[in-house]
């Protein structure tokens, strides 16, 4: 149980980090925080590997560039979905 715990907040900083990164983190609630990097995590050690330190299972260095990539990519479908207004 408290590894699933440990889980969900790493993967809310990597998302809180990734947000920060990409500039898109103050349109991102806590919930979005942890499914982008759970998300990104899977994505970036998908692609990447697992190389680098890891923390609760998780190779931190591919895992916020997955979640970089999974914000980017979401960020602009949305704004292609819902244009912003002027």
């Amino acid at each position: 149980m408290l590894h699933w715990i440990w889980v969900l907040i790493v993967g809310g900083v990597i998302g809180l980090i990734a947000g920060a990164l990409t500039g898109h983190g103050k349109s991102m609630n806590w919930i979005a925080n942890i499914l982008a990097g759970l998300v990104g995590s899977s994505l970036g050690q998908a692609l990447l590997g697992e190389w680098g330190p890891k923390v609760a299972n998780m190779a931190i260095v591919p895992s916020i560039l997955g979640a970089v990539i999974l914000v980017i990519v979401v960020a602009f479908i949305m704004n292609k979905i819902r244009p912003a207004t002027d």
